[in-house]
């Protein structure tokens, strides 16, 4: 699925790691992605953990979409910030499935959360044509 994603390839989205119920994924905050504030365009933001948790519900797979999704930013992205998105199914029920996804960047603190996004599942019988 994710080898086919030409909008999360587009923006240079990595997947680094997936297991059954997992995702780890990466980015990059280019000048592209800041908006008129000068931080990342929280679109992106909320892209890369949406990315992530699609890899994470389909993982198990038949296919599954997004049937609903919130984030809460928390932090302000900047320009030039590795965003790490980590997916963590919380529940799978019939058809459906939580999962949550924290999206952080590496500080020499050590690392910050940007934002936290819970995302909604639901398995379909057959993929959408194209």
């Amino acid at each position: 699925m994710f080898a086919d994603d030409l909008a999360s390839s587009a923006l240079g989205i990595e997947l680094v790691e997936a297991a059954e119920g997992h995702a780890v994924a990466t980015m990059r905050i280019t000048e592209t992605m800041v908006n008129g504030h000068g931080i990342a365009h929280g679109g992106y933001v909320f892209l890369l953990a949406d990315t992530t948790f699609a890899c994470a519900c389909n993982s198990h797979g038949p296919v599954t979409v997004a049937s609903g999704a919130e984030i809460s930013f928390v932090a302000a992205g900047e320009l030039g910030d590795h965003l790490i998105a980590t997916a963590t199914e919380r529940t799978r029920y019939g058809r459906n499935g939580i999962y949550d996804v924290t999206v952080h960047r590496e500080t020499p603190d050590g690392p910050e959360v940007v934002a936290e996004f819970r995302g909604r599942s639901r398995t379909i019988q057959k993929a959408p044509q194209r």
